[in-house]
């Protein structure tokens, strides 16, 4: 490797590690490429040059910060002529196009998609778009005052709660307005980032790229508006085409698989045991040709919960490909109980 390719390896690295180690970068860099602190000390001099990091502190307590090197705040009133592709022309796209091409691609999608939500089904009367980008990384925060996301699906679809709501986000093709639209457009923009989270009220749902697991968190103070934050990486390699074909099959590329994560099912410390439980967890299953059951942090489930899913909903779907994964020897001592019995 060349010094000049090395020195630029050694750049990128203290880019991608300074937001999580802002008063140990040197020695953590130093460490990883095995050069002195005085060493790694000009390459931070040259990116401070660059005005990729700034500088806190003194000299005995100096910490390293990525510089926002483009940040910005617009507000915009949902009206007729409000259109998110025009946005995207005039507001954001000048704002990535030196990213590479598939970085941009999946703002692309990722901004229309949420954007359009904002101004169909928001109920607002107006959206707060942020945007702030560093050598590292961008991040993008869409915020109407509308009813609030979770709350409308639980409305039109007569679900339980809000929860239920983020249930069915996740499994996707979930849609208040199917002859508009697919239902597909969360579901594969949260795939799509390294962080994709939603705040509407009292509840907070949170997405990391391949972790196979989504959060939920319940705050006590309501806010009815919904946010949405999103960050990339300004050098990931990952191509939208890969996030689709994830999930898609066939000719058609149709939208055949689903990961569900089956402790959304619960609420609160209630276990897996009722059949009512199960029919929730299978609601719109049916639509995919493939449903992965992520039983992550699932203790145990109940013989009537098992075999709503592994009998009862299989004979009455054979062509759904049922596959269980992450599930605990208990779970799966239960699961193959059901299935022997089919």
């Amino acid at each position: 490797m060349s010094v000049r390719n090395r020195g630029e390896q050694i750049r990128h690295y203290i880019i991608e590690h300074v937001e999580k180690h802002p008063d140990d970068i040197s020695k953590l860099t130093a460490t990883k490429y095995g050069i002195s602190r005085q060493a790694v000390n000009k390459h931070i001099k040259i990116l401070v040059e660059e005005k990729a990091l700034v500088t806190e502190g003194t000299t005995r307590n100096l910490k390293y910060r990525l510089r926002p090197m483009e940040q910005w705040v617009k507000l915009y009133e949902i009206t007729p002529g409000l259109a998110e592709d025009i946005v995207w022309r005039k507001d954001v796209a000048p704002s990535i196009k030196q990213l590479p091409q598939n970085v941009v691609s999946i703002w692309h999608y990722g901004f229309t998609e949420m954007f359009n939500n904002a101004i169909e089904h928001s109920a607002g009367s107006s959206i707060m778009l942020k945007l702030k980008r560093t050598a590292a990384s961008t991040e993008m925060l869409i915020s109407d005052n509308g009813i609030g996301i979770f709350k409308k699906i639980q409305s039109e679809l007569d679900l339980l709660d809000e929860r239920h709501a983020i249930l069915e986000l996740a499994k996707g093709k979930l849609t208040t307005d199917p002859d508009n639209h697919t239902g597909e457009g969360i579901f594969f923009t949260s795939r799509a980032f390294d962080d994709f989270d939603i705040l509407s009220g009292g509840i907070f749902f949170s997405h990391k790229f391949d972790t196979g697991e989504d959060w939920i968190l319940e705050r006590k103070k309501f806010s009815s508006e919904t946010t949405i934050w999103m960050r990339l990486s300004n050098n990931t390699s990952r191509k939208l085409k890969e996030v689709f074909n994830k999930f898609t099959s066939g000719d058609d590329f149709g939208f055949t698989k689903t990961v569900v994560p089956v402790r959304l099912a619960q609420y609160g410390d209630d276990e897996l045991i009722s059949r009512s439980q199960a029919k929730r967890l299978l609601t719109r299953i049916d639509r995919f040709r493939t449903v992965i059951l992520d039983f992550k942090d699932v203790e145990s489930i109940g013989q009537a919960f098992s075999d709503e899913i592994f009998r009862v909903f299989k004979n009455n779907h054979p062509e759904v490909e049922l596959v269980a994964i992450n599930a605990n020897s208990f779970v799966k001592r239960m699961i193959s109980r059901t299935r022997s019995a089919v």
